[in-house]
């Protein structure tokens, strides 16, 4: 399903996930998945835990939209927000990472204590 480029990436084949998907559906979903498993077994530990998270969100948008389109239209919605929303790189590329809210504009409540 990808071959290897001149500069030893692998390379994306369209046509052949494609074809897979429309005479094997669920050879395409194995196939997808161990990819996916791979890409991120591939990444550094530190990253792992996050990338299965945004994966299974992913999943997850595909399993609850109507068709594939929808479903692609709402994870680039989910991009787009990662990007340009609050907290999200374009904020951080230009401000720097974010303080944590604790403290900023919080009331401290005070509860009775226990007799």
């Amino acid at each position: 399903m990808q071959t290897q480029s001149h500069d030893s990436s692998p390379r994306f084949d369209f046509d052949r996930w494609s074809e897979l998907a429309h005479r094997d559906p669920d050879a395409f979903e194995a196939r997808r998945a161990a990819v996916i498993e791979a890409a991120i077994t591939r990444a550094s530990s530190r990253s792992q835990a996050r990338l299965r998270r945004l994966q299974w969100k992913l999943d997850q948008v595909r399993r609850t939209s109507a068709t594939p389109l929808a479903a692609a239209i709402r994870m680039n919605q989910l991009m787009w927000e990662r990007i340009t929303g609050r907290g999200g790189l374009l904020q951080t590329l230009t401000e720097g990472p974010a303080a944590p809210a604790v403290g900023k504009g919080c009331a401290v409540l005070s509860f009775p204590g226990r007799n």
